[in-house]
């Protein structure tokens, strides 16, 4: 059964840094997309960074220069170490995991960023 797990998270203050770990199994076929979204109370969900087939990465505007995300293909793991972080990063984080046609999400796991 396909299987999308998060780890990290939690509260740290402003300036500080964070690492989240993402971990997929039981995909029937070969991953395409991984890559990490977030979402703020009263916001949608927003893309935080993807790491698409052929190795380019895309991040979001806003966290570009302060967030970093390194997958490791053969263990179906991404990460997103996150530095520099402000109290606007403060969200719920998925991962988000494209096989073909299908999304697999993450349960999600709490930032909270103070100032």
């Amino acid at each position: 059964q396909a299987q999308v797990v998060e780890s990290g998270g939690g509260l740290v203050q402003a300036g500080g840094s964070l690492r989240l770990s993402c971990a997929a199994s039981g995909m029937r076929w070969g991953i395409d997309t991984m890559g990490w979204f977030r979402q703020a109370p009263g916001k949608q969900r927003e893309l935080v960074a993807n790491s698409i087939p052929g190795g380019r990465i895309i991040y979001a505007d806003s966290v570009k220069g302060r967030f970093t995300i390194s997958r490791d293909n053969a263990k179906n793991t991404i990460q997103l170490q996150m530095d520099s972080l402000k109290p606007e990063d403060t969200a719920v984080y998925y991962c988000a995991v494209q096989v073909r046609a299908e999304t697999y999400w993450g349960q999600g796991t709490q930032v909270t960023v103070f100032s």
